[in-house]
């Protein structure tokens, strides 16, 4: 397909999915270049910092409840939005910053999650990193996980109570 059909593909889809698609898909396009922007301009621990504290696996903060139905439905849509924007865009925006996005997504309409953060073991050395995104054991983004990923460490909600105390 030539470049100028593929973008009159692209966008007769934007054209007809309807104006509540449209508009999570430029939320989700707008958080994936913040994401983007924020990692350019700043260190990991201090994006980070920012929307979460980060604790070991095996933090009982790490452990949501399941989801109920109605945020189920958010959910699906949330993941829909980030993973149908991300390759569309005019630089990569990989399983860190479609999690970034669609973490925030989620925070504004009232769903917490959690962020995890793993690497692959090659022998004695840590390999690749990866993360990925979930809701109550509901997979958000970064899923299908592969085999011998080991999870080092998960971004939570900070508490309000901490936070302000």
């Amino acid at each position: 397909m030539t470049p100028r059909r593929r973008l009159t593909a692209r966008l007769w889809t934007a054209a007809v999915m309807g104006p509540r698609n449209q508009a999570l898909a430029i939320e989700a396009v707008a958080g994936l270049a913040l994401a983007r922007l924020a990692l350019a301009r700043k260190s990991f621990a201090a994006v980070a910092a920012g929307v979460g504290q980060l604790v070991p696996p095996d933090d009982p903060r790490a452990r949501l409840p399941p989801p109920s139905q109605a945020e189920r439905k958010v959910i699906r849509r949330v993941r829909w939005a980030v993973t149908a924007a991300a390759p569309h865009l005019p630089f990569r925006a990989k399983c860190l910053q479609q999690a970034l996005a669609a973490r925030r997504m989620l925070y504004r309409r009232g769903i917490d999650s959690v962020m995890h953060f793993g690497t692959m073991r090659q022998g004695e050395a840590l390999g690749e990193g990866h993360v990925w995104l979930e809701v109550g054991g509901v997979p958000v983004i970064g899923y299908p996980i592969e085999s011998g990923m080991v999870e080092i460490g998960c971004l939570v909600a900070v508490d309000p109570a901490l936070a302000h105390g």
